[in-house]
């Protein structure tokens, strides 16, 4: 089956970019691995119950006018569909209900969102080590919270929201660590003018905070040195806080230092990519209106590069009207203009989030015993090996040491594999580059391919 527009994750930009374009009068498509629409920022957000937007808070619940829109559009959607390629002349190919299903595109919007970025430090593959993240999911999607004592550390916004998060759902917090530079503050504090348009953010922020500290909870400001302790499993963690040692017994750590694009799609279609200093991330190479370096191929939303959930859905739009235009159509003036304004004011805060909260320089730095690559079990000290042997990039050094050729595939490894190689060659990481990204996106049974029927291939799409 042919479509005008297939759309490439259900996050905010997805959603937005999938109504958009049916408004248009596009023939659209959604896809997305989970049950239903909302991403990670908005999952299961239509089942929310009364108590649990009371713990997620009103940001989360606005997801639901997003959905809604969704829903009244008229784009087909494909839920539980895991994309897996993409061919050179659109055709996607895509897992749903265990079988091999494939459409084309006349044009692609990619809009993965984001994923935690990896913070190697000691310790940080033991059992009850885990991202802030994922212990968000758990509390969205099964209304779970750790048991027995909790820390957080890290730095950026989630580690608020999460922590307020947990505390409302009656999570016992014992700390929150903060390994944010305190000079951060002093040189967020010149980026703050700008980012008084968004002023209703800061406001939420200065709330979280106010939050916490009512609930008198330990705050360590300027930490480093991280540690989880244990053999089996986590039984307590170590840091420095401002010049004293800190030691304290946990059951469970959360850890956060910020997101990164997840673009193993936009590598696997050759998309052109850069490294962005400030938020030390890779970012998709895009105009305005999210269109990339290859024809028939836009992005949107924190997938292209990190700038938050409302930016996303703005961002997405964008690329819709974008789309629409390279289909020849002809989108108004007003809606771009009107989305280029929400744009404006969604990033005012960004600068001063991006320096307020760029992590730490010793996570990129660990010590040559810590797990880089936990499937394939190699350290730091490998990869500076590697270096040192000459390895040229990512990929060479995988060839030589197996890193980033576990069932991850470099998702999480890719970044700080990258940084190492960099700071040992004394390179910038764009000189350095990223892994090579093939098809399937991730490991899939043989018997998959070998039941593909083109006759049969078009997806079991809802409306």
């Amino acid at each position: 089956m042919d479509y005008d527009l297939v759309v490439i994750g259900a996050g905010p930009a997805g959603m937005a970019a999938a109504a958009e374009g049916a408004n248009l009068g596009l023939k659209v498509l959604l896809l997305d691995e989970q049950p239903q629409a909302g991403g990670q920022i908005y999952r299961r957000v239509q089942q929310a119950s009364p108590q649990a937007a009371r713990v997620l808070g009103k940001d989360y619940i606005e997801g639901r006018a997003l959905v809604a829109r969704l829903d009244a559009s008229g784009a087909d959607t494909c839920f539980g569909a895991f994309v897996f390629d993409v061919s050179s002349q659109l055709d996607v190919s895509f897992q749903t209900d265990g079988v091999f299903r494939q459409v084309r595109a006349r044009h692609i919007i990619v809009a993965t969102g984001a994923m935690e970025r990896a913070s190697p430090f000691p310790g940080w593959t033991l059992p009850g080590v885990m991202t802030a993240g994922a212990a968000q999911i758990a509390l969205k999607a099964d209304a779970v919270i750790p048991s027995g004592r909790l820390a957080i550390a890290g730095c950026g916004p989630l580690v608020l929201l999460v922590a307020q998060q947990l505390l409302r759902a009656g999570a016992t917090l014992a700390a929150v660590i903060e390994t944010g530079e305190l000079y951060n503050v002093r040189r967020a504090i010149g980026k703050l003018p700008a980012a008084l348009r968004a002023h209703r953010d800061l406001r939420k922020g200065a709330a979280m905070l106010l939050g916490i500290w009512a609930g008198r909870v330990p705050w360590f400001r300027g930490s480093a040195d991280l540690r989880a302790l244990g053999t089996d499993r986590l039984h307590a963690i170590q840091f420095e806080c401002q010049g004293t040692r800190q030691k304290m017994d946990v059951d469970t750590l959360l850890v956060h230092h910020g997101v990164v694009p997840n673009h193993q799609l936009t590598r696997l279609l050759g998309l052109a990519h850069h490294w962005n200093p400030e938020q030390l991330a890779w970012e998709v190479v895009c105009d305005a209106l999210g269109q990339t370096s290859r024809p028939g191929v836009s992005v949107a939303g924190d997938g292209a590069s990190i700038a938050g959930a409302k930016a996303a859905a703005a961002r997405g739009a964008l690329a819709a009207l974008g789309a629409a235009s390279a289909l020849g159509a002809q989108p108004s003036e007003e809606r771009l203009q009107h989305y280029r304004a929400r744009l404006k004011t969604d990033m005012a805060i960004r600068p001063f989030l991006d320096t307020l909260y760029r992590p730490p320089g010793w996570i990129e730095q660990p010590a040559d015993n810590t797990t880089i690559c936990r499937c394939e079990r190699v350290s730091a000290g490998t990869i500076r090996e590697m270096a040192d042997l000459g390895c040229a990039g990512p990929n060479q050094t995988k060839f030589f040491s197996r890193c980033g050729m576990g069932p991850c595939q470099g998702r999480v490894c890719g970044t700080p594999v990258s940084q190492l190689l960099a700071q040992r060659a004394g390179l910038d990481v764009d000189q350095v580059g990223a892994y090579h990204i093939r098809a399937p996106l991730k490991p899939l049974p043989l018997s998959l391919i070998a039941s593909f029927d083109p006759d049969e291939s078009s997806p079991t799409a809802q409306r």
